[in-house]
């Protein structure tokens, strides 16, 4: 047989869509040639698989060689299509059967000793192959991340030796047998640590249970980065198909997805962070700090430090939950539903209002700190919060908060109110919310008369009566009266 056909996938952001490796011999001189739209390091996977082929005993076919990655126009790129191509050449130089990978998908880097590397990307790839039917093949170091699939028969291999005498019929691969993921090595913050603080409390668990944005404003050193790690714990747990879309970013981002399984993501990265790095981006559009943290928290600190226009960047994806990265040759789309906690200082010096210390700062260096946050973003926090100086009195007290535990059930309870809707109150609008916050007549004439004195926009009324049905939740009401308003 003369032409051979692999099936493998390319990895295009969380996609993973199929890909024929199609090998072809031709009298002729001697040569190999690679089309079908590679990057470098994919037409460098020519000479790892001649080295590899021999090297493993196995001969290298003297012909004219073509290689062909369908679809032509799909990019692909990285070394995980070096398995399919050797595999290929052995088919088509008739040193396999070619019914072996009938119903089998396979990926992986080749050394050139023959040995298997694992690849970035392996979750969305097992979960492609589960849903076409098939089985796959993939290097050692890849079988525990691709079995989280489920319902997938993994084969690991560490050698293309091994993978020969497998289809071959010789000597078969055990298929991988999946482990209980091992439990997170990081106890999760508790809320009881935090002392005193009661209205910032009560917005963390407002926000928890609507799934509101949230900003704290104060002063140093009043506990609003201990407030905002303490959010996580209090959060309904993850289910199953939200723990595998966290596992498949970080597993297209190179991290290792076993650790902390299962746990709501928490970022926090710098102020000195770029926009791609926030966003996502680069020459390969990667995920930035907005996916790594979607179904989980992103908080930002010192968010005046922060750049302007890094700042700007999150407010479509505030809105819509994803984030479309565009660049010459490469286009993603990678989910960003996260939840925005921040904290800032209400001005340069951080003592504004502070009763311990006074301000140093003038009224134009106050207004120049406070502006570096635009009222667009601000209009996409929902709760703005002022977290006082603690008195030394509440500082040295013994006595210790509400558990997160008590405040996660209050907020699970709520959460369950608001799925018999269908989506949590962050993400009402429009008639939906209408409907839902269906008010009175003596409290539509009483809200409207409040926006018109404090000028609120549209946005700020439908973020009212988003938070406003959350407390609701809280306490059980089917709708928010005007003590909730």
């Amino acid at each position: 047989m003369t032409l051979a056909i692999v099936t493998t996938r390319a990895g295009l952001g969380l996609e993973a869509p199929e890909v024929h490796v199609e090998a072809h011999l031709a009298n002729g001189l001697p040569g190999m040639t690679l089309v079908g739209l590679p990057e470098a390091a994919v037409k460098e996977s020519r000479e790892r698989v001649r080295s590899a082929l021999t090297t493993s005993g196995f001969e290298f076919p003297l012909r004219r060689i073509t290689l062909n990655l369908a679809p032509a126009d799909l990019p692909k790129e990285g070394g995980r299509f070096d398995l399919p191509i050797a595999l290929g050449l052995l088919i088509a130089s008739g040193q396999l059967p070619p019914e072996s990978l009938a119903d089998i998908e396979c990926a992986g880097e080749l050394a050139l000793d023959g040995h298997l590397r694992p690849v970035t990307g392996m979750l969305p790839f097992a979960l492609a192959t589960r849903r076409a039917g098939r089985k796959v093949i993939v290097p050692e170091a890849n079988a525990a991340e691709a079995a989280l699939a489920g319902g997938l028969e993994v084969f690991p291999a560490r050698h293309l030796m091994d993978v020969v005498a497998h289809l071959a019929g010789q000597t078969l691969i055990a298929p991988y047998q999946p482990q209980e993921p091992a439990p997170p090595s990081i106890e999760i913050a508790d809320l009881a640590d935090v002392r005193g603080q009661h209205q910032a409390r009560h917005a963390l668990e407002v926000a928890a249970a609507g799934g509101h944005n949230l900003l704290f404003a104060g002063p140093p050193g009043t506990g609003k980065t201990l407030l905002a790690s303490r959010l996580p714990g209090i959060l309904p747990p993850l289910e199953e198909d939200e723990i595998l879309e966290v596992a498949a970013i970080r597993s297209v981002s190179g991290m290792a997805i076993e650790q902390d399984w299962g746990q709501r993501p928490f970022r926090a990265p710098h102020h000195t962070a770029s926009a791609v790095a926030l966003v996502g981006g680069g020459s390969r559009p990667r995920p930035g700090e907005i996916s790594l943290a979607h179904h989980g928290v992103l908080f930002l600190d010192e968010l005046p430090e922060f750049n302007r226009h890094v700042l700007e960047v999150m407010r479509e994806p505030m809105e819509s939950g994803e984030i479309h990265i565009s660049r010459a040759n490469h286009e993603r789309c990678y989910p960003a539903r996260f939840q925005l906690v921040a904290a800032m200082n209400p001005c340069p010096c951080g003592h504004l209002g502070d009763p311990r210390q006074s301000c140093v700062c003038t009224a134009n260096q106050i207004q120049r700190y406070q502006s570096r946050v635009s009222g667009p973003l601000l209009d996409r926090i929902d709760l703005q919060v002022e977290v006082p100086a603690l008195q030394a009195k509440q500082l040295t007290s013994t006595e210790s908060g509400e558990s997160s535990q008590a405040v996660r059930d209050r907020v699970m309870a709520a959460r369950q109110r608001q799925s018999q809707r269908g989506v949590i109150n962050a993400r009402l609008s429009g008639r939906r919310l209408d409907e839902v916050c269906a008010l009175n007549a003596p409290d539509r004439a009483w809200l409207a008369d409040t926006l018109d004195r404090l000028k609120l926009s549209a946005r700020a009324y439908h973020r009212i009566l988003r938070v406003a049905l959350t407390l609701a939740d809280l306490v059980g009401l089917e709708r928010p009266g005007r003590e909730q308003l």
